[in-house]
């Protein structure tokens, strides 16, 4: 559950990337696949909880403000080869160990089709299956110090930089060959 590295990386070129989450333990490698969105939601949600982390600092741990890290720069590590594609995420501060727990749940039919009774109910948000069914979709999980949050955070936003650029009418994303821009009347921009 500890690991060496937690990473975001990309392959291919801007507008057209495949984003993964890549997780080292010693010679053990996962490499799952995920949404650009749901990259830029768990690196917002880790920012939210450093910062109650650093508010409430209930444990009595010494937890600084200038946590040290190396930035790694590194590529994806090879082979790229998608372990399962990220469904349902979720982070937990483990206060008597001062570690952040990711878990991420690889997308099964019951979320891409839920059942009407839940539907009904109003629950239609995906959640965790538990762990202990065998039958159940890949989980992994990942224990992380506040040092590798904050590389994950630094790193990940970086990689999500790296696209396309917004245009700065309509904020659409912009091709390399530009793009129509529906603000400026269809001119290309």
């Amino acid at each position: 559950e500890n690991v060496d590295r937690f990473i975001v990386g990309t392959v291919g070129q801007p507008g057209e990337r495949a984003f993964y989450l890549q997780a080292r333990n010693g010679t053990n490698l996962v490499t799952i696949a995920c949404e650009k969105a749901q990259a830029a939601a768990l690196v917002e949600r880790l920012e939210l909880l450093l910062k109650e982390i650093r508010k409430k600092n209930s444990s009595g741990h010494p937890i600084n403000s200038a946590i040290s890290y190396l930035r790694d720069d590194k590529p994806l590590e090879q082979p790229i080869a998608e372990d399962f594609r990220a469904g349902v995420m979720a982070i937990t501060w483990l206060n008597a160990e001062s570690l952040v727990m990711i878990e991420t749940q690889a997308i099964s039919e019951q979320m891409v089709f839920p059942d009407i009774t839940e539907e009904e109910n109003g629950d239609d948000d995906p959640k965790l299956i538990p762990d202990d069914d065998l039958d159940g979709p890949d989980l992994l999980r990942v224990k992380l110090s506040l040092a590798q949050v904050k590389e994950f955070i630094s790193r990940t936003n970086s990689v999500i930089d790296a696209g396309r650029q917004p245009c700065t009418f309509c904020g659409i994303p912009i091709d390399p060959n530009g793009h129509l821009c529906p603000r400026a009347n269809g001119y290309r921009r």
